[in-house]
C-alpha cells in the first residue's frame, strides 16, 4: 500500500503523475518548529509526517512532503491572515527567493529524506494585484502565499528548476526514487 501523508489537492494531483493507486492520510503533528539549519526545515518537517503516518501502517509505502519558500534568510510558511498575506507577497515582489520542498519516502527497506530547492524569480507586483490576489483566497494554504499554478495572475517572471516543486510535490526526483 502506498501512502501519501498530505491533506494538500495539489500534491495529490501531482502524485498521480507517478503513482496511480494510493491512499490519504494526514498527520497530525505540529509544523511550527525551530531548526538550527532554517533550510532544513521542509526536509525535517516531511520526516515527522512520515513516521507518524508510517507508526500505524508499518508495511506501507509512505510519502510526506513539505514546502517553504525563504527569501534573504526568513522563512515564509502559510500566511496567517491577510495582512501576512500581503507582507509575504509584498516581499517577495520583484525579487529572487527560494522554494524548497522536502520530502520523505519511507517503507519498512527503505528512508529516503531530501529536500529539492527551485529558484524563483517574482515580478514586481501593484498593491492592485497584490490585493486582487488575496481577495481570492488563494493564497491562504500556501508557503509564501502564492500559487505558481494561480494562471490569472501574473507573479513569476521565471523560475530555474522544478515547476511541480513549487507547487509543492518535486515530481521529477520523486519518479526517480519511487521507480
Amino acid at each position: 500500500m502506498f501512502i501519501l501523508a498530505s491533506k494538500s489537492p495539489r500534491r495529490q494531483e501531482l502524485l498521480k503523475l507517478i503513482v496511480k493507486d494510493f491512499k490519504i492520510m494526514v498527520p497530525d503533528i505540529d509544523e511550527n518548529m525551530s531548526v538550527s539549519i532554517p533550510s532544513d526545515t521542509a526536509k525535517i518537517i516531511s520526516k515527522f509526517k512520515a513516521y507518524k503516518i508510517f507508526a500505524d501502517n508499518p508495511t506501507a509505502t509512505v510519502l510526506a512532503c513539505d514546502t517553504i519558500v525563504v527569501i534573504e534568510g526568513e522563512l515564509l510558511g502559510k500566511p496567517k491572515n491577510a495582512e501576512d498575506a500581503y507582507r509575504m507577497l509584498r516581499k517577495l515582489s520583484g525579487k529572487k527567493h527560494h522554494v524548497i520542498s522536502g520530502f520523505t519516502l519511507l517503507s519498512p527497506n527503505l528512508e529516503i529524506n531530501k529536500n529539492i530547492v527551485t529558484e524563483v524569480y517574482f515580478n514586481t507586483l501593484s498593491d492592485e494585484t497584490i490585493e486582487a490576489y488575496i481577495n481570492t483566497g488563494s493564497p491562504f494554504d500556501k508557503a509564501g502565499a502564492y500559487g505558481i499554478q494561480d494562471e490569472n495572475f501574473n507573479l513569476v517572471s521565471r523560475i530555474k528548476g522544478s515547476y511541480y516543486n513549487v507547487m509543492g510535490l518535486p515530481v521529477e526526483a520523486l519518479r526517480k526514487v519511487i521507480k
